[in-house]
């Protein structure tokens, strides 16, 4: 990674500025801005979420922010309300007083003597999703957003379902915001309260899983906050940014061809900024996002307009693997309006494409298919992707192509058409869509799975009549990838897909009949072909000044107790302890998970979740240890949770929950 060798201008930093709301409340902010701001006003770019300023995103916000101020912007980062070193209570992720408060806050920056008056958003994740929310409600200073791995359908693409499926993420990121939003703020910045503060939110700290397994249908609560659903109230310009590596990839080209002048960009990288993001390469992506902030906030001439609705990676077909430092591949530029062209590849028994036959292919998955899925969101760096597919083919339907005459470029959101019919009423299915090297290795490309239940959406989900055939289809997530010349292409149909999302109540059996997968090809693949857009190298600021006290560390392994026949994923991920070199606040964090279940049974499911939190400030040492299980009969979910909190290793807190919620069409 590059530095420029001139900052532009000198500037400041304000570790917490006080936003007073409307009601009273405290939000604390850090601001970078050019010293001469008051002079020279300049716009605001806004990054707004609870991952806690102080301690939590250190690392990319020195990246980040210090780099956009020196080129004429005041960068504020924002805690939400309950989280971080501002006040309140956090009650649930893109509340409206959330983004009620995100739009009080836009107005609050426009109003200030060093602010021009246009205000721009910009997060990742947390912070793209509601840069979004907040762009939906109008607010007049907001002229642009730059958004990062989001979504435009909380139902759909979160972290909660995905195919009406209950994805075991609802309870691992619900266990992570469970052990974040509990922390104390820094008692530096709060000498007087920041105790009572913490007390406040260790008794009120909601534990989410609980809430978002009441919706368990596409419901108001879910529609709430899915831009999707009125694309037109959102007035700012809209950067959409994803990876292939990444969960969040489907938003990019549904934002691009929805909103006026909205583009989209998606290289292969995992859930991070693409400065600093794997699988390489990386882009200079701050010089992109200042093209867009000087373009809509400033007014310059740079020529956004005319960038290309898409700008994608399209990556090389490679061997499977748990973790890629790159990934080779060319940049390729589409436009909305046209999309790949759609070809048909009809099923027929084990075979993909040719002539269609009829089918009478069974398939009755051992529950802990779906091994080798990987993590549902890659985002720790550690042996997070999906490996050798093989062994889950193994226990899938398989259809095969020929070897392929020619390079294959599948740029698009492929679909499989199929007729079935199943023995149960609740029943799931998994499709992945693979590379298969000459030597039998299988390579995932992209995979969608379907709760039968809401095969025709997921407002309304109607059961399955046993033994009828049926007509479903199910969407596989967008990609762009190459498949060479004499390598063959695999429909993979299962039906289970374990540990990604929770198994049905019963172990259904599917009969499939006949099917046809829909699969975008871009015309003129040619293997020698070079970049179609460059992107200038990535540059950033100096990276964050801290002493590692204790390394990362990350593990993923597989356990078979061989007296019970428990299938187990454990997974461990010690983000090590660093000590901050500028104010001497010292944060470490480690967390476990647990998927268990018996390949016969999916009632025997289960899912453990544990994190430790540590913070220490000169002779106080704040800890906490957060728990949370989940389990199900045929009926109902059942989850226990604790919260116990330390100073100096003296108990200060300690909290339990339990909840059982009825299954619905789940």
């Amino acid at each position: 990674m590059t530095h420029l060798p001139n900052a532009l201008r000198e500037i400041t930093e304000t570790p917490d500025m006080g936003i007073v709301l409307s009601d009273g409340l405290r939000l604390s902010a850090r601001v970078w801005m050019p010293a001469d701001a008051t002079d020279d006003p300049v716009p605001a770019i806004l990054e707004y979420l609870p991952y806690r300023k102080r301690d939590g995103t250190c690392a990319r916000d020195a990246l980040t922010h210090p780099w956009f101020a020196r080129r004429g912007y005041a960068c504020v980062r924002v805690d939400i309300r309950g989280n971080g070193d501002s006040e309140g209570l956090m009650e649930d992720e893109y509340t409206a007083r959330e983004l009620a408060d995100g739009a009080e806050v836009v107005a609050w920056l426009a109003r200030q003597p060093w602010c021009s008056g246009t205000v721009g958003m910009m997060g990742i994740s947390w912070g793209g999703f509601n840069g979004l929310q907040v762009a939906a409600l109008a607010p007049p200073a907001l002229k642009a957003v730059i958004t990062l791995c989001s979504t435009v359908d909380r139902f759909a693409d979160d972290i909660h379902y995905k195919g009406g499926c209950l994805l075991n993420e609802n309870l691992g990121w619900g266990a992570t915001m469970w052990s974040y939003s509990s922390r104390a703020p820094d008692p530096a910045l709060r000498p007087d309260d920041w105790r009572a503060m913490w007390h406040e939110r260790l008794e009120a700290e909601p534990f989410l899983p609980s809430v978002w397994l009441r919706h368990q249908r596409r419901d108001a609560y879910w529609r709430h906050g899915s831009v999707c659903e009125d694309y037109t109230a959102i007035r700012a310009k809209v950067l959409a940014v994803g990876g292939w590596g990444d969960a969040y990839k489907n938003a990019v080209p549904a934002l691009a061809a929805a909103l006026p002048d909205a583009k989209g960009i998606i290289g292969p990288w995992v859930h991070k900024y693409p400065h600093f993001a794997v699988p390489e390469p990386r882009i200079g992506f701050l010089q992109e996002a200042l093209r867009w902030w000087d373009r809509w906030l400033k007014g310059a001439d740079t020529g956004v307009e005319s960038d290309p609705d898409m700008r994608i990676y399209l990556m090389d077909g490679v061997r499977p693997a748990t973790w890629y430092t790159e990934r080779a591949g060319r940049w390729i530029t589409d436009e909305s309006s046209a999309p790949a062209p759609v070809h048909e590849w009809p099923l027929a028994p084990g075979r993909l494409g040719g002539s269609a036959a009829p089918l009478e292919t069974r398939i009755a998955s051992p529950q802990d298919c779906g091994a080798a899925a990987g993590e549902y969101c890659a985002i720790w760096l550690g042996p997070e992707m999906p490996g050798d597919q093989r062994a889950d083919d193994a226990r899938s339907a398989c259809f095969d192509s020929a070897p392929l005459a020619g390079p294959h470029d599948i740029v698009g959101a492929p679909r499989l058409r199929l007729r079935l019919r199943t023995d149960r009423a609740q029943a799931q299915i998994a499709v992945r869509l693979c590379h298969v090297h000459p030597d039998g290795a299988s390579t995932r490309i992209t995979y969608g799975v379907l709760n039968l239940s809401h095969r025709d959406g997921s407002a309304d989900p109607q059961p399955m009549q046993p033994d009828t055939p049926t007509d479903i289809a199910v969407r596989l997530d967008h990609i762009a990838y190459r498949v060479p010349a004499g390598h063959r292409l695999r429909i993979a149909v299962s039906s289970a897909y374990w540990p990604l999302i929770w198994p049905a109540p019963d172990a259904a059996s599917l009969t499939l009949l006949n099917g046809a997968l829909e699969l975008p090809l871009r015309d003129g693949a040619d293997s020698t072909a070079g970049d179609e857009w460059t992107f200038a190298p990535p540059d950033a600021d100096m990276p964050w000044a801290a002493e590692e006290l204790r390394p990362e560390h990350h593990v993923r392994r597989s356990e078979t107790d061989l007296t019970t026949g428990i299938v187990s994923l454990i997974v461990e991920d010690d983000f090590g302890m660093q000590r901050d070199r500028d104010h001497g606040l010292i944060a470490g964090s480690k967390a476990r998970e647990r998927w268990s279940i018996h390949p016969d049974d999916p009632l025997s499911a289960r899912g453990a979740c544990h994190w430790t939190d540590e913070l220490t400030r000169a002779d106080i040492k704040l800890r906490t240890e957060t728990r949370c299980e989940m389990w199900a009969d045929a009926t109902r979910f059942h989850m226990t949770a604790t919260l116990t909190a330390y100073e100096n290793d003296v108990q200060v807190h300690h909290r339990q929950i339990s909840d059982s919620v009825p299954r619905d069409h789940l």
